[in-house]
């Protein structure tokens, strides 16, 4: 697991453990803080609690099946709509969920990378629908690590910890150094 101490004996990660594992993330100047409002913190623990059982964002990728990870992309992407319609429009976590749901767009939509300087074993043509390829992997590492970022950011900003499993793909604490 981690050497740094942030993963409790439950196997989860501390919403304030996230801090120093968070780039790129502005905080407010002269010491003014915000507190979440509770429905809305209420709103972020179910969508993260739902993503804790999407296995498309952390089982091995040697276990993911096309047909599968695609209908389970697709779920995520209703789940994070359902979620930005119950937050109120000046929710801190629109920006976050909105930037999820347009890597889930981008998963499915844009091509996956095509490899063309590798020869067809690797790049493309030997692999069958359900296999997936080194392209749909590509693209399936590219939608973890955006949600790790902002699962991260959403866990840290609600203080909200994340269990085991959803933790793995969040930024490493050797990352943030």
């Amino acid at each position: 697991m981690s050497k740094s101490g942030d993963i409790t004996k439950k196997g989860k990660i501390a919403a304030k453990s996230l801090a120093h594992r968070l780039t790129g993330f502005s905080l407010p100047f002269f010491g003014v803080q915000w507190t979440p409002p509770a429905d809305e913190r209420e709103i972020i623990r179910r969508l993260l609690t739902a993503l804790e059982d999407r296995r498309v964002l952390f089982v091995p990728y040697h276990l993911e099946v096309v047909s599968q990870v695609t209908a389970s992309v697709l779920h995520v992407r209703e789940l994070l709509t359902e979620t930005l319609q119950a937050l109120p429009e000046t929710a801190r976590a629109a920006g976050s969920i909105r930037a999820m749901r347009a890597a889930c767009r981008r998963f499915l939509e844009e091509p996956h990378p095509d490899f063309r300087n590798l020869p067809p074993l690797y790049g493309r043509g030997r692999f069958g629908d359900e296999e997936g390829s080194p392209p749909f992997f590509v693209a399936l590492g590219e939608l973890r690590a955006t949600f790790g970022t902002h699962v991260a950011a959403l866990a840290y900003q609600y203080g909200i910890d994340v269990e085991g499993e959803l933790a793995s793909i969040l930024p490493s604490a050797d990352d943030a150094s």
